[in-house]
């Protein structure tokens, strides 16, 4: 099991209250009696907890294929619920009102060593385990060396087109002070901790130097650039992607000018009080289902993943020391 001291793993998660509010959950866990009149050890039903990568409205909606074909390939209802926050459905997995969480790295490591949730699976896009954040503006004059380019209907500047981190990172000198910044909250590792960091690591003072504008999603954080309301932004690459289909032309007002270090892709944890067998049950299924051209699909269209491989849970430690950087408490 990854380790940090026991104060670092408390500081990561101070503040975090779940609430009835946060997740409707309780009457989705409720255990199978015997015939002896003795609780089973596994559920009747199960929820999948969805972190708010996007809006929160149609999240839920777009997951509704996974879990109809869980519900079917495990004999059982399996309910998609978004959390408030990304700290919310770790909290909701140790409280095991959510058995499945599709969580990024940071909260499947906080789910692993906290609550001794099992890391399941990773997420590949396009064959790649790692992704980097992408540093996003709708000002190219003064974020980039260079003539953008264009790839795949997006534009990017200062080598960022590699669409492998890092890159471009010396244009961070350019956000001058007041600058307005789209930020995701501090639980997410390519909206807040990675780029903050990088922040923090050119001299910039975060929390004085910029105007942070908080964002709750990453499509909000690029929608925030687009519609002028921030200057730069924070997302996961390429968060553009799912605007698009309502926003076209934002991958040519959108511009990435810089990525950061690579961070262990997302994944799947389920908690500890699932059997072996059903959690083995649930991974087979999922996985399975993300090799089906219509589970790809699914998947691309609620957090652009197009396979679920096994994971590596000791690659997340990384993310958890990144965190522990920036004094997360």
């Amino acid at each position: 099991m990854i380790t940090l001291s026991k104060n670092s793993r408390r500081a990561l998660v101070v503040g975090v209250a779940l609430t009835a509010t946060a997740l409707t959950l309780s009457a989705c866990s409720t255990s199978a009696a015997s015939s002896e009149g003795t609780e089973s050890s596994d559920p009747t039903s199960l929820v999948l907890a969805l972190v708010p990568s996007q809006d929160q409205g149609e999240l839920v909606t777009t997951a509704a294929p996974l879990t109809d074909y869980l519900t079917e390939a495990l004999g059982m209802e399996v309910t998609g619920v978004v959390s408030k926050d990304y700290q919310a459905a770790v909290e909701a997995m140790g409280a095991d009102q959510a058995q499945i969480g599709f969580l990024p790295s940071l909260q499947l490591w906080q789910a692993n060593d906290m609550y001794d949730a099992s890391v399941v699976l990773q997420t590949e896009r396009n064959g790649n385990i790692t992704y980097p954040a992408q540093l996003m503006t709708n000002n190219p004059d003064k974020y980039c060396d260079d003539e953008p380019v264009e790839r795949d209907g997006k534009l990017f500047c200062n080598g960022a087109d590699a669409l492998a981190g890092p890159a471009g990172l010396d244009s961070i000198n350019k956000i001058d002070k007041g600058t307005s910044v789209a930020v995701l909250g501090p639980g997410s590792p390519a909206g807040y901790i990675y780029p903050i960091l990088a922040l923090q690591e050119a001299g910039i003072d975060t929390d004085n130097d910029i105007n942070q504008v908080p964002v709750t999603a990453n499509d909000a954080s690029v929608l925030a650039v687009y519609n002028g309301d921030a200057e730069v932004g924070f997302s996961f690459w390429d968060a553009r992607d799912i605007v698009m289909k309502d926003v076209p032309d934002v991958g040519q007002k959108v511009v990435v000018f810089a990525l950061s270090e690579e961070i262990p892709n997302d994944g799947v944890a389920l908690t500890s009080s699932l059997s072996p067998e059903l959690q083995q049950k649930i991974t087979d299924a999922l996985a399975d289902y993300s090799n089906t051209e219509e589970g790809s699909e699914i998947l691309q269209s609620i957090y652009s993943i197009t396979k679920l491989a096994p994971a590596n849970p000791d690659s997340l430690g990384v993310v958890a020391r990144a965190a522990e950087k920036l004094g997360l408490q």
